[in-house]
Formats: C-alpha cells, sequence, structure tokens
C-alpha cells in the first residue's frame, strides 16, 4: 500500500507532537479500562490467574492505587498465593497504615497461610480503624475459629451479621461454628436460611447438606447433592452423606 504525502505527513506531525514516553503513556491510558474490566471478568469466572495478570499491569502503572492493590492480592489470595498477596498489600501499607480494605485483605492473606497470630494482630488493627466493617468482623471470626476459639468466635460472627444482616457467606461460617460446637440443630436451622437466601452459592447448599447428614436425614441430604452437583460428583457425595447418616442414626 503506498502512503499519500499528505498522510504520511499528518503521522509524522502526530508522532512528533510528543516524546515517546507521552505516547506511552497515552496508550495505557487508552487501554486501562479494558484492563480493569477483563480482570473484572476473570475474577467472576474464577480465572484468578488471568485476573492476576491483567491487574499486575495496571498494578506497575500505578502503585499507589489502594482498589487496584488489594483487588490484585485477593485474586493472588484466591489464587492460592496467599504469601505473595501479602508481600502486595504491604508495599503500600506503610504510606497508608490505618487504611481498612489494606488491613483486611491483609488479615485474609496471612489467615490463608496460616499465619494466624499476623492475621489476628492485623485484623484487631483493621477494627480499631474501621470498627463498622462486618468484613472485619467476619474475618476475625474465622481466625478465631481457627484458633479454637469458638465462643469468641461465634460473637464475632454476630457482630458481622448485625452489621450485615442475611449475609450467606457469614451465616454458613457460622453455622459450621456452631456444628463445631455440638450445636447441631442450630446449625442446620442457621445453614436453612442461608440456603434460602437468593445470594446463596452451592458451596452453602452443599454445607446444609452434610450437616442434615450428620443429623441422621439422608434423604434432604441426597436431594441437595443432587440439586448443583454435576451426576458423578453428586453420587459420589451421595455414599459419604449416607455414610455419615447411617453413622450419626447408630449414635
Amino acid at each position: 500500500m503506498t502512503v499519500r504525502p499528505a498522510l504520511l505527513a499528518i503521522l509524522l506531525l502526530t508522532g512528533c507532537a510528543g516524546s515517546p514516553g507521552d505516547g506511552e503513556r497515552a496508550v495505557a491510558e487508552a487501554v486501562e479500562p479494558s484492563l480493569r474490566a477483563a480482570a473484572a471478568a476473570a475474577e467472576a469466572n474464577r480465572d484468578y490467574k488471568g485476573a492476576v495478570q491483567h491487574l499486575g499491569t495496571i498494578h506497575l502503572r500505578r502503585p499507589e492505587d489502594r482498589g487496584i492493590t488489594v483487588a490484585l492480592a485477593r485474586n493472588l489470595r484466591y489464587g492460592g498465593q496467599p504469601q505473595a498477596a501479602a508481600d502486595v498489600i504491604q508495599t503500600l501499607l506503610p504510606r497508608f497504615p490505618a487504611d481498612a480494605d489494606l488491613l483486611i485483605e491483609l488479615g485474609k492473606d496471612y489467615l490463608a497461610a496460616d499465619r494466624l497470630a499476623l492475621a489476628r494482630r492485623t485484623l484487631d488493627q483493621a477494627l480499631a480503624a474501621a470498627p463498622e466493617r462486618w468484613d472485619a468482623h467476619a474475618a476475625m471470626a474465622v481466625v478465631l475459629d481457627t484458633q479454637g476459639l469458638g465462643d469468641e468466635a461465634r460473637a464475632a460472627y454476630a457482630r458481622a451479621l448485625a452489621l450485615s444482616p442475611d449475609n450467606p457467606p457469614v451465616m454458613n461460617n457460622l453455622a459450621l461454628s456452631l456444628a463445631l460446637a455440638g450445636r447441631l440443630d442450630e446449625a442446620v436451622t442457621l445453614m436453612t436460611r442461608a440456603a434460602d437466601l437468593p445470594a446463596a452459592t452451592t458451596q452453602i447448599r452443599q454445607n446444609l447438606a452434610l450437616l442434615l447428614a450428620l443429623k441422621g436425614d439422608s434423604a434432604q441430604a441426597e436431594k441437595l447433592a443432587r440439586h448443583d452437583l454435576p451426576p458423578d460428583m453428586a453420587r459420589s457425595n451421595i455414599e459419604i452423606l449416607r455414610a455419615l447418616a447411617a453413622a450419626a442414626g447408630r449414635q
């Protein structure tokens, strides 16, 4: 293809209007909305590696963007790299030591990395900075449950639910905590409520199936297993649920 002189002149003038750095910045700024959208879509589809790639590209340009930093750390954690997630947060936390979003994500990263003392200390700082954050209370509750402090954990779950009523993930975790404490009837009641909410996930319904099996109700447990799972997985889970229900009946 022949480039006409007038068009060549326009291209040359455009190229000379700014430095190469200006052009690179303009391209990066034009591409960034697409990267953000691609990252959000990847996270929604549980493609955490893809989300990390997109967010990492933005983070290189905007290392002080707290929203991008938290999103990058979250997807690293979801993708099984909690220590890398914590390292990302630590790059920014010294500049914003009381930022609740950074502290809560860091607490979750430490929890996922099984660094419970650090997780608890970090979430204490988050709650001091933002006591109204239900997600900080909920994360602290998981830490306390993991440390074997069930009563304190259930109090923290209750605070989270007071701030965010009918929150399915928090209700799920509280129900499991109640079951671990031997309060199976309360656990089933609460998990049933969580499973009936529009935002309930497959995991919550399958946790309800587990609790029902532990209670000896194998029929309802099997019904839930068949509701969400592919046939092969459902059959495998049903065998486990039947064994649990039988054991519960013997007890």
